[in-house]
């Protein structure tokens, strides 16, 4: 079928180029535009693909400051890999969009209609910190499949954050936002300037700059964390401390004289951690946009466009934690060790054995020792700074030659990421100071413990990361004749692409190999990739009767690494009366895999989620020989790498809608989707892997005494590291659908004002997916399953009114309940739908200065109880409620 595509556009091409060229008019031609998920230009906008436009203006008079917020506004938009996100994790603070919840890495995000570079931590998605929030003048999102136009990625969809083109004059925003209940605050600020009139002097020249800082919001400014105890670990303070099976903590009777402590099983104790955790991470971003227009002559211009961009983003966790500590009963000068349980102030509460020993032993380390897992309090907090850099330059050409509308460029994209630590210390000095009885993990600190620990402590740079896509693109478009006789002209577009794309990931190696302990960080990590791309596009529109066009496209991709792939898409517009329109579509699409999923070296690093071993601790009971702490409730060890074998994600998708308005003003519409996807590249779940060791016996690699590892610094020695191996494959399918429903209705009245009234609402029907090939279907709809929940109604409902210089808004967001997370300690839970309210009021106090304030939350509602274990946050999910609550906030601007 491909093959025959291609020969029918190529046939269609010749056709085109072989009629004559329009002669040229004196009069101005008819205005055409192109909609996003089109490359014809048209003057009808309403095309066959379902596109939701929202207007930044009035998403800016509802408090919204960054494009992570604007994702919110999407019924479409599922889950949230936001900034808080980036708490413990290695995303360089980005945030992300995820149309469909199909994954972030399938949905397409431009700017102005081309690519920006993907996070160059794992080169999946764009950051949508990245993006100039200021200078953006609309967001145009395709709800529907477009890898026959745009290749990659357009699976669950496209966004394209659009820019002001011909801006003059200057414009000054000042805000801030305040919390009631204390943290979370935030500063924005920006300032274009523009001049030239592009008809008249024959260019515009604009820049916008914009800054943003956000407070964070921590653990201890909110009480979610508190619902439950969250983020148990078994590394304390004071410490655990056990020998062969036997454990204690000399915190006492329900580990009752330490902070953040609870009981687990006998006399050991768990920490829990959570309130170390922010909220919402701090961040400051500054973007820059110049962008110069200029007029060649009446049918050419050209284009430049730069933008810079700085996001820095810094998070809080729980301090140091040792998993793997041995005490000896001596010290080196043979006299007794003051620290060691029964010789000092800590008593022996497990009976010590003076003559226990093991296998393999550590050099310095006597018979008679005990091991500890401990908190490293003393040293406080561990922070950890992510600063990513973009830079993009685009030098475009547009124009009409021969009766073809054309539009060419050069770009040149860069993300760059650094991420810093802070608060961290030199395993091995604590490790040897434990040992030789310096430092007291049970209690408070002499002066030369103290100084001990004082002098391990580390700062500095711990990995970096650099993507660079540099491309060149040419598209062109033209009506190529009324082929039946309609009244309306058939369109054609094709189009050429060219990306050459870089990859570089590296870790500080010095550095790395001194916290490798508490970073599981893999101190000789160093991924590098690169891939040229090369496509071909074409796309036929034609009018079949004069209410019914068809469109067919269908789009060549060649990637140097993989191999090659094609994927058409079919779609029609009928209007069977002026008020009505029906429109649907079938598309193929694929994703690529990522430079990072193909060429990441392998690492050893934590597993997401604190579990038992199924075999050392099954159902929560640790077995006879085995200790709880080491074996129940762990983030053990796991291998991650890229994959050079793997094969593309690929997908089928259709959508069918209609687009009503029974009366003037008002505007209906419905339309259902459907997507299956095939061949999903990801790691198996360590959650999944935990609970069913049979199925994947294949990946466990325990070490001799049969354990997996639960301290990074066990790794990769044959003798302590156990571990999970986690590789990058192509796993099973998934399925989803669902209908997305709007509602639009504009009221002018004389004497009370102008009000408008908005619905977006997507209600999904399905969402399955499978483990692995082969593998049983799991429901994710209204249920949390592997690492999420798909929501099965999500509504967004904006009413406006404005009259003369005032105007105000209300705004309620929807999402419908769910089953919670299992939990094995607090069994089912039901997390209850989540409806929040914003309101906002303006004037336009004098000429060109407006003053908008507003309240964020009105009505000051809590994110409901969800014992998820996928976040590093606790007591709610951050990727679907806000824990800012009821938020106040004012905005000036001034334009003149």
């Amino acid at each position: 079928m491909a093959r025959s595509l291609r020969l029918v556009f190529a046939g269609s091409a010749v056709f085109a180029l072989a009629q004559p060229a329009l002669a040229q008019q004196a009069e101005a031609p008819v205005q055409r535009v192109e909609i996003t998920g089109s490359a014809i230009k048209r003057i009808d906008a309403e095309t066959a693909v379902p596109v939701t436009v929202l207007r930044m203006d009035d998403l800016k008079k509802e408090g919204i400051t960054t494009v992570e917020q604007v994702m919110a506004n999407l019924s479409v938009s599922q889950s949230s890999r936001g900034t808080s996100q980036s708490v413990g994790s290695s995303t360089g603070g980005a945030a992300f969009a995820d149309l469909r919840g199909i994954g972030a890495n399938k949905t397409l995000v431009l700017l102005n209609g081309r690519r920006l570079a993907n996070n160059a931590f794992d080169s999946s998605a764009p950051d949508l910190n990245m993006i100039p929030f200021a200078a953006i003048e609309r967001v145009e999102v395709l709800r529907d499949g477009a890898s026959s136009l745009y290749g990659s990625d357009a699976v669950g969809g496209v966004i394209n954050f659009i820019t002001k083109k011909d801006y003059r004059g200057g414009t000054v925003t000042v805000g801030a936002d305040s919390t009631q209940h204390g943290g979370g605050s935030a500063n924005n600020a920006n300032v274009g300037v523009g001049f030239g009139d592009l008809q008249d002097d024959g260019y515009n020249i604009f820049a916008m700059v914009d800054h943003q800082y956000q407070h964070a919001l921590s653990g201890t400014n909110r009480d979610f964390n508190r619902r439950y105890p969250g983020g148990l670990s078994g590394s304390t303070s004071p410490a655990n401390y056990f020998q062969g099976s036997k454990g204690a903590n000399p915190a006492g009777a329900a580990c009752a004289n330490g902070d953040f402590l609870i009981p687990a099983s006998g006399s050991s104790c768990y920490m829990t951690t959570s309130p170390f955790v922010d909220y919402v991470p701090k961040s400051e971003r500054t973007t820059g946009l110049v962008k110069g227009t200029f007029k060649l002559n009446e049918n050419h211009e050209l284009g430049v466009e730069l933008l810079s961009t700085e996001s820095k983003v810094g998070t809080t966790i729980a301090p140091v934690p040792y998993g793997n500590l041995y005490i000896n009963r001596l010290r080196p000068n043979g006299t007794l060790n003051p620290y060691f349980p029964g010789n000092g102030a800590t008593p022996d509460a497990i009976g010590i054995n003076p003559n226990y020993t093991e296998n393999d032993l550590p050099a310095g380390v006597n018979p008679g020792f005990v091991q500890a897992r401990w908190r490293d309090m003393p040293t406080g907090v561990r922070t950890d700074e992510s600063i990513n850099k973009q830079n993009r330059l685009v030098v475009s050409l547009n124009g009409a030659v021969a009766g073809w509308d054309y539009q060419t460029a050069l770009t040149y994209n860069r993300n760059k990421v650094k991420q810093n630590l802070n608060g961290y210390s030199d395993g091995g000095i604590i490790t040897q100071g434990v040992r030789d009885g310096v430092i007291n993990v049970f209690g408070a600190q002499d002066d030369a413990g103290m100084a001990l620990i004082n002098s391990a402590a580390l700062s500095g740079n711990i990995q970096n990361a650099q993507g660079t896509n540099k491309g060149a693109d040419f598209k062109a478009s033209r009506e190529v004749g009324d082929w039946f006789k309609t009244g309306t002209q058939a369109g054609l577009a094709v189009g050429a692409q060219y990306e050459h794309q870089e990859f570089r990931s590296a870790v500080n190696t010095p550095f790395a190999e001194r916290v490798v302990a508490s970073t599981g960080i893999d101190p000789a990590g160093l991924s590098v990739g690169k891939r040229t791309v090369t496509a071909f596009f074409s796309e036929l529109n034609v009018p079949l009767l004069k209410n019914l066009d068809v469109t067919a496209a269908v789009r060549y991709d060649k990637y140097s690494d993989f191999g090659h792939t094609t994927n058409p898409k079919f779609s029609f517009r009928y209007q069977p009366a002026r008020s009505v329109l029906v429109r649907g579509s079938y598309s193929k699409g694929f994703r690529a895999p990522s430079l990072y999923e193909l060429y990441a070296q392998d690492a050893y690093t934590n597993a997401a989620n604190a579990l038992n071993d199924p075999i050392n601790c099954p159902g929560g009971v640790v077995v006879d020989g085995k200790s709880e702490i080491t074996n129940c409730g762990q983030q053990f060890q796991v291998l991650n790498g890229g994959n050079r074998n793997l094969s593309p994600e690929r997908s089928k998708s259709g959508n069918i809608g209609i687009v009503w308005e029974p009366v003037a003003n008002l505007t209906l519409s419905a339309d259902y989707w459907n997507i299956r996807l095939e061949q999903q590249i990801s790691t198996l779940k360590d959650s999944d892997v935990l609970r069913d060791p049979v199925t994947f016996a294949s990946v466990y690699h325990r070490n001799p005494a049969g354990d997996l590892a639960t301290d990074g610094s066990q790794c990769p020695s044959p003798i302590t590291c156990g571990y999970l191996d986690l590789h990058n494959q192509n796993l099973g399918d998934m399925n989803t659908n669902g209908v997305d429903l709007a509602a639009n209705y504009r009221l002018r009245t004389k004497d009370y004002g102008n009000f408008t009234f908005a619905m977006n609402s997507t209600w999904v029907h399905k969402y399955e997916y499978q483990n692995f090939v082969g593998g049983n279907f799991n429901n994710k709809l209204a249920s949390f399953s592997g690492d999420g929940v798909i929501f099965r109604w999500q509504n967004t409902v904006n009413v406006n009114w404005s009259k003369d210089k005032f105007g105000a808004g209300l705004t309620a967001r929807y999402k419908s309940g769910y089953q919670d997370q299992e939990s094995e300690d607090y069994g089912l839970n039901h997390v209850p739908s989540y409806t929040t309210f914003d309101g906002y009021g303006s004037w336009q106090a004098i000429k060109g200065l407006t003053l908008t304030a507003g309240v964020r939350n009105l009505f000051d509602r809590d994110p409901p109880l969800s014992y998820q274990t996928t976040a590093f946050q606790s007591g709610y999910d951050p990727r679907y409620a806000d824990p800012m609550g009821r938020t106040f906030y004012l905005r000036g601007t001034y334009n003149f």
